[in-house]
């Protein structure tokens, strides 16, 4: 009989963890470690080569022939070279793995996206060691998690910015905490836990798409009559199929000790969620790379696809990731309220720092949560808009307004929840509601950043967040610096009035909320390509240089990256649609309206005059239809041939939200109609249809 897995018994199996360290490594290296890694000191070379041959040795007896430093380019996605742990002997080969080789790794930098930072003839670059997130085995590969940064040490990658506002966020909190009487604050970190919505699609359904395969998303496809409209999806009982595809996944996250507790169906057909357990946010991001992988590599094993792109269907509700932050201060989230929170003068001003950070810096966060499909999904009904606001609830926000006020609003506190049913257990409700309409919202004792990007690492998110929130508790600290007679409510009173504007706890979706954000002076930064420019104007450049964080050098870069992946994206999808109209659509249809001419001709000397101005009627539209889908297809590829002519650029990039996007939307709408006009079997690839109601 087949053994249950038990997942605290295989829970981080497959991690080089703290306590695998503590158990194998000599007691004085692993004190010595421990303290290089609290003091920030460098690793000495001995002890560097007794934790290499210990994590080698661990290894191998999981299986590993291999190892890699597995780092995070500007793709967004992770790489890796494999090495094998072997090195010539007189006697041939033995098993050896240096402190060098943990290390320090090269790659080629040139191969990845660097914004100019490396050209071809200036190839090299260097992974180094990050020994804040555990090594981990994986494929027969000891995966050791590392920066990338240039020959002249600019980072290539998202890890080596994260870090560094993980840096600045300590320093400047353990300022602050100890400017307002907190003077043991020895452990600061970020706490952050990450929830992925995906889509899963039949594989052979996936094969016969190609707008899937080339740009993970349909860009034709016409509803079904019924899509997500009964809102009978969400929270339903999971399918037997989709249960053992969750199940090996939570089987490989929990051996690499990744935390997953939550499972559930999403709201659109075939979408679901998986939310893992909080982590410092360096380990979260890692482990969130590692949930994107699992996923696609388990669903394959299911002879499924898994979607992370941000809309992969049109009129189904896209996929986010809700990053979810708080901040720890010797183990204690210093986002917990308390029981009165009024009174909780360390909440309340992290609080308004945070609130600060937010109204000062919306645009950085407009950008670190965008990517190119992104923008499909954000503003419907089903995603936050892109106007930057923070939810608190009635409760908190009632709070902050009664500072300084004599007579208190009496704001509504958590208390019994009475359902009128005797044998139902009295529970306490929460002292603010949920809005999944805002794209920032305080949710009990942490802030959810909803609009982030399903597709994209939460590095960049991260970064941002410790970034401005670091700027904010500066900011304070210099207040308190300067002033000493200030007292911290009336700092928090004073910050409160002047950024309040950024709160809002209606209706996010609704138009009404658009036009009381333009009256308040909230940006609306519509698209993914105008948000880059943020990133490299002044208020951006002076703080991420001032915290350490991006040198302008590197901010420059990730610009170029940027406006450079939406310029490749766009174009590929413009191609795909041109060559599925061509190759696959148009001599299809002409086919089929052959078919239906002849059948037309051969019935139309004995069948009703009804029926032949129908048949007739049928065929003027199919045939327009595919005129104008022809049409626009031709005009797409002009653009295209233009805007590969101007050159890779921001202004070409820019060319293609406002000229080529509108004719890409024209082409969809054409072929969608058609779709809808002619028989299924004539019809070029798979439907809607097939691909939602597959998965059974």
């Amino acid at each position: 009989m087949k053994k249950h897995v038990v997942a605290h018994e295989i829970f981080g199996e497959s991690v080089f963890s703290e306590s695998v360290m503590k158990e194998k490594l000599p007691r004085n290296i692993y004190l010595q470690f421990k303290d290089n890694l609290k003091n920030g000191n460098q690793l000495a070379p001995h002890i560097a080569d007794v934790i290499a041959t210990v994590m080698k040795d661990w290894a191998m007896d999981k299986g590993a022939t291999h190892y890699c430093h597995w780092f995070q380019p500007m793709t967004g996605l992770t790489a890796q070279k494999n090495d094998a742990f072997l090195n010539p002997t007189e006697d041939g080969v033995l098993a050896q793995f240096s402190g060098k080789e943990l290390i320090k790794g090269e790659s080629d930098a040139s191969s990845f996206p660097s914004g100019g930072i490396r050209s071809t003839f200036e190839a090299r670059g260097y992974t180094t060691w990050d020994c804040t997130s555990p090594a981990f085995v994986k494929d027969g590969v000891l995966c050791i998690p590392t920066a990338f940064c240039s020959y002249y040490g600019d980072a290539l990658d998202k890890k080596t910015p994260l870090l560094r506002s993980i840096e600045v966020l300590t320093k400047e909190t353990k300022r602050l905490m100890k400017m307002i009487g907190f003077d043991e604050c020895s452990e600061v970190y970020p706490n952050v836990g990450a929830e992925q919505e995906y889509f899963l699609i039949d594989k052979e359904l996936y094969k016969k798409r190609a707008d899937l395969i080339y740009t993970g998303r349909t860009l034709f496809g016409s509803l079904p009559p019924k899509g997500q409209d009964l809102d009978d999806h969400y929270y339903a009982t999971i399918k037997e199929r989709i249960q053992k595809f969750m199940k090996e996944v939570n089987i490989e996250l929990w051996k690499l000790g990744v935390a997953v507790k939550t499972e559930h169906n999403e709201v659109g057909l075939g979408q679901f969620e998986l939310a893992p357990i909080f982590n410092t946010a360096n380990v979260a991001t890692d482990q969130n790379q590692l949930i994107m992988d699992i996923l696609r590599k388990v669903a394959n094993r299911h002879d499924m696809e898994c979607l992370l792109h941000e809309k992969p269907f049109a009129g189904i509700n896209g996929s986010g990731k809700h990053v979810n932050w708080s901040l720890c201060v010797n183990g204690e989230n210093v986002l917990e309220p308390g029981d009165n929170p009024e009174d909780n003068l360390r909440f309340l001003l992290v609080l308004v720092a945070i609130i600060r950070a937010v109204d000062t810096y919306p645009e950085l966060l407009r950008l670190a949560a965008s990517t190119p499909g992104n923008d499909e999904r954000l503003g419907a009904a089903e995603a936050p808009p892109a106007i930057i606001s923070i939810f608190l609830g009635d409760y908190l926000s009632g709070i902050l307004d009664d500072l300084g006020k004599k007579e208190k609003s009496g704001c509504q506190r958590n208390g019994h929840l009475q359902l009128g049913v005797k044998t139902l257990p009295l529970f306490m409700n929460d002292a603010t509601d949920r809005n999944r309409t805002s794209p920032f919202a305080f949710t009990a004792n942490k802030f959810e950043f909803r609009m982030v990007a399903s597709s994209m690492s939460i590095a960049d998110s991260c970064t941002v967040l410790n970034t401005i929130i670091a700027d904010s508790f500066s900011k304070i600290s210099d207040i308190l610096d300067n002033d000493e007679t200030r007292s911290i409510i009336s700092i928090i009173e004073e910050l409160y009035q002047k950024h309040k504007r950024v709160i809002y706890n209606g209706d996010g979706y609704s138009k009404v909320w658009q036009e009381e954000a333009a009256m308040r002076g909230l940006p609306n930064v519509e698209s993914f390509i105008e948000s880059i420019p943020y990133l490299i104007d002044k208020k951006s450049v002076n703080l991420f240089t001032k915290m350490g964080v991006l040198s302008q050098t590197e901010l420059e870069s990730r610009h170029e990256i940027l406006y450079e992946n939406y310029y490749k994206l766009k174009k590929i999808e413009a191609m795909t649609m041109i060559e599925l109209v061509d190759r696959y659509l148009v001599p299809n249809m002409n086919r089929y309206l052959k078919e239906y001419i002849d059948i037309y001709d051969s019935v139309n000397s004995y069948s009703s005059k009804g029926l032949s101005e129908i048949n007739k009627k049928n065929i003027d539209i199919i045939a327009n239809l595919i005129y104008e889908s022809r049409f626009y297809s031709d005009k797409l590829e002009d653009l295209v041939d233009e805007v590969r002519n101007k050159g890779i650029s921001y202004e070409s990039a820019y060319y293609i939200r406002k000229e080529i996007n509108p004719i890409m939307k024209k082409l969809r709408e054409a072929v969608d109609l058609l779709e809808k006009k002619v028989s299924k079997d004539s019809w070029p690839w798979p439907g809607y249809d097939d691909i939602f109601f597959s998965l059974i």
